[in-house]
């Protein structure tokens, strides 16, 4: 299927930089913790643990976003776009379950890698944590801010157009 993100890629090998007729944009989060060279230089300024942290850290990766956009680089700024969405959905996890484990139970064999529930019961969620639900809203809004710059939306459709 046109889009899907490609799991089956040796991305450890892989300079996406340097081959971005191989990304695919995918679904939410897929590909964020594997796509380099990004991986490697958004990662370092990923953290969610304060509202502190969560402001420092999602105004630097909104700036390499706007920076990868400044170059021409779709991906990196695609990769930003997903960590910042990143640092909202785990600061949400944490917020809503001490530990941040979701689901009861591993992933399944053949579902490692993918998200989602596979058949696993969601644990109960605890007393919220008012820290990390403001770190999840701070991501929230800079996540929001990159999916809505026009200058983003031109090339992600762009990049479907030219590669799927």
């Amino acid at each position: 299927m046109a889009g899907k993100f490609d799991y089956s890629l040796n991305y450890a090998s892989l300079d996406l930089r340097a081959h971005p007729e191989l990304y695919r944009v995918g679904v939410g989060e897929q590909g964020v913790l594997l796509v380099q060279p990004y991986k490697g230089e958004l990662l370092p300024h990923w953290r969610f643990a304060t509202p502190e942290l969560a402001r420092e850290s999602s105004e630097s990766i909104y700036a390499m976003f706007l920076k990868y956009l400044e170059d021409g680089d779709f991906v990196g700024a695609d990769m930003a776009r997903k960590f910042l969405q990143m640092g909202y959905t785990r600061a949400r996890r944490y917020a809503n379950h001490r530990g941040g484990k979701k689901y009861d139970g591993p992933v399944p064999a053949d579902k490692k890698g993918v998200s989602g529930a596979h058949g696993r019961a969601e644990l109960p969620r605890t007393p919220p944590d008012p820290q990390k639900a403001e770190a999840a809203a701070i991501f929230k809004a800079r996540w929001d801010e990159a999916a809505a710059n026009p200058e983003y939306s031109r090339r992600k459709k762009e990049h479907r157009a030219r590669y799927g």
